[in-house]
Formats: C-alpha cells, structure tokens, sequence
C-alpha cells in the first residue's frame, strides 16, 4: 500500500495501543513504526533489477520480522521511556509492523509472509496501492485527534471508528471481487473458453472497476467488468499469447527463474529485435480497458537482454503520465458507462 496510508495506519495502532500514555506522541511514534517495514528500499542502490523485485516485501514485510523485530524495536523502546513496560511496547511494534504487512498482502504485488521458508509472495488482490477511500477515515479522524487530551475518551472512539470503516471497505473489496470473477467467468464460460487459472484485480482508486487475468493452455484473457455495468453489456476480452517458449534458451539462468517467480507465472514474452520482453500481468495494461483498438501498453516490462554472460535483466522505464481526457475516460468506465 502506499506510504501514506501506512503512515496512517500505524499512527492508529499508536494510538491505540500508547495513546492514554503518550498522548501525539503515540501518532507519531505510530506513524513512523508503521513505515520501518518499506524501508527495506534503501537497499534498492544495492541491488540489480531482480535483486530489487525480489528483497522488496520480504524480510521486514515477514512474520519472522513481526516477531523477533517487534522484540528489537521493543528493547530499544523500553531504554528510551521506562514509563511503558516493554510488554506494551511489543505489542504496539508487532501490532504496527503486521498490520503494514497485512495490509499490503490486500495489494497485487505480493508480500513474503513466510519469509524465509518461503519466497511466495501472499496477494489478495482485493485493494489497489494507492485507493482514496480507504485512506480517507484516518486523515478525517487522526487531525482531530490532535486537539484533544490524551485522557478524553473521543480520542479512542475516533481511531476505533477510522480502523473500523477502512476494515469494513477492504471487506468491501472483497466483495465486489467477488461479484465481478462470476461475471467473468460466466462470460468466459460462455465464449467456450477453458481456464486453468486466473486473477481479479482492481483497477486505481476505487473498488468498482475490475480486470481478470485468466490462463488457458495458449495464453492469457484478458478483461474488465464494472459491478456498475448494465447487466445486459458483455464482456469483451483482449488474448495474449504467452510465447513463453522465447525464454527456453535461457531457463536455467538463475535471475530469470526468481523474475518469473515473481511474476507467479502471469507474464507474456515478446521479442524486440535482440531483446525479449516479459510483461507482467498481474498489473495488467495502462489502457486495457479502453473500448478503441489501440496497442495494449503494458504497466511492468522487463527487457531481457543477451549478453556475454549469458543475459543482463532490465526493467522498462514506465512514465505514462495520465492526461484529463484519460480520466475522464477512466472514471466513466468506472462508473458503467
């Protein structure tokens, strides 16, 4: 999830749990706890392409961090306010430390739960990254907070409420997850299409808008439904063939393999010249859902490049930057129409 929502995430956990002791501080102290764990970027400068893919949402995103993190981070509390008994230091890192990782399990991209034992990356695609609505409880309720007393019984009432609505919309989520995969799958079903597998995912900003990523032996559909949609629209669905048979020459290079783990196995393969290209489509394509029949523009690319070494991975440099007919568009789309 986005920075700032787990900014504000933690800084509830703060309250809640060294609010009536801290007071703003336990906000703070939250806001900050709540992002330790997305701090595992500073390594990026350290890492090749894969390297990046691979380390981000794994150590400090896992339950192994939680645990022996929480029991770090709640020593070196206890040195820092003797106050606050290092139980409830623990609770409150643990608590801001798995609530961020949870949160981002909600997201597309994965995050490494069972690290190290395993590199899966837990997603439940039920959320986008960055999503207004469920942000928007905590910047209403937390400035308030601000102006209260540490002893006045709203403050609690106020966090409560802001973590109860964001839970209730991430609920929300999967529900009309829900909803749009039957709409899919009766309207694949109907083409004779045959799925091994598939993801359904939301598109930015809202819950509404949905896309499915669905495998058959020879590619993969692709589609977007909007639980606003007249009932009477079908569904129109773009295939890409996988073509994975392009990377066979190189199967046994050991960053190829971790790129296409982190795919989960949703990519396609293009070749550009003496380059391949290996889209993942786990985010799918910036223009997917248009209705005009224009080149799909793929969110994540990874440029596979033969080398004297057997092969150098790159990812695409992607800087579509939305105009206001795009959005205009988008939000229509959103909203059925």
């Amino acid at each position: 999830m986005d920075s700032l929502s787990q900014f504000v995430l933690g800084a509830a956990i703060g309250e809640v749990t060294l609010g009536k002791k801290l007071g703003n501080k336990a906000l703070l102290l939250g806001g900050i706890a709540g992002t330790i764990p997305d701090l595992d970027v500073l390594f990026n400068p350290f890492l090749d392409t894969v390297g990046e893919l691979t380390f981000h949402r794994s150590v400090s995103h896992s339950l192994l961090f939680m645990v022996i993190g929480g029991w770090l981070f709640a020593w070196l509390a206890k040195k820092w306010s003797t106050s606050i008994s290092f139980n409830r230091w623990y609770v409150f890192f643990f608590l801001a430390f798995s609530t961020h990782s949870l949160l981002d399990c909600c997201t597309t991209w994965g995050t490494q739960l069972f690290w190290p034992f395993s590199s899966y990356g837990v997603a439940f695609y039920n959320v986008f990254v960055v999503d207004p609505l469920y942000t928007i409880p905590f910047l209403i309720a937390l400035p308030i907070l601000l102006f209260l007393k540490k002893e006045n019984p709203t403050r609690q009432k106020l966090v409560n409420l802001a973590l109860g609505l964001s839970t209730l919309y991430l609920i929300f989520g999967f529900s009309m997850q829900q909803i749009a995969t039957s709409h899919f799958k009766t309207a694949l079903e109907d083409k004779g299409v045959k799925i091994n597998r598939y993801i359904t995912k939301p598109t930015p900003f809202n819950t509404l808008l949905w896309s499915i990523t669905a495998e058959t032996e020879e590619g993969y559909y692709t589609g977007f439904y909007s639980v606003l949609d007249d009932s009477q629209n079908e569904i129109s669905f773009g295939f890409a063939p996988k073509n994975h048979d392009l990377l066979k020459p190189y199967s046994d290079h050991k960053d190829l393999q971790r790129l296409l783990q982190v795919t989960k196995g949703f990519y396609t393969v293009e070749k550009a010249g003496e380059k391949l290209l290996v889209n993942d489509l786990r985010f799918g394509q910036f223009n997917g859902w248009l209705e005009a029949d224009e080149a799909p523009e793929y969110v994540f690319i990874y440029q596979v490049i033969p080398s004297e070494d057997g092969i150098f991975i790159t990812q695409d440099d992607y800087r579509k930057v939305p105009d206001e007919a795009y959005m205009k568009e988008f939000f229509n789309r959103v909203a059925g129409k």
